[in-house]
């Protein structure tokens, strides 16, 4: 069962934006690989790195399923689904 305080902080994680998520992320990897924190602080930061990873990776999923690719077809502009090269579902 979350605690009030995770569920607030998992709220605050879900409001970042990708490249506010990114730039923490990029902080906390500097700092653990300076080498000058304490254990207890090192797996704090482990653990913060690992939800935004898994953040980053959910906003580029939601973005890879909403892309689509216009295509002027005569007069018309109409969507297509983006298909990945080599992804033939």
């Amino acid at each position: 069962m979350k605690t009030d305080r995770e569920d607030a902080e998992g709220t605050e994680q879900e409001e970042r934006s990708f490249e506010d998520a990114l730039k923490r992320l990029e902080e906390i990897v500097q700092a653990m690989e300076a080498g000058d924190l304490k254990l207890e602080q090192m797996m704090a930061y482990f653990e913060e790195g690992m939800k935004l990873v898994e953040l980053c990776n959910r906003k580029l999923q939601e973005v890879q399923e909403k892309v689509e690719i216009l295509v002027k077809k005569g007069e018309e502009l109409t969507t297509e689904e983006f298909r990945p090269e080599g992804d033939e579902s």
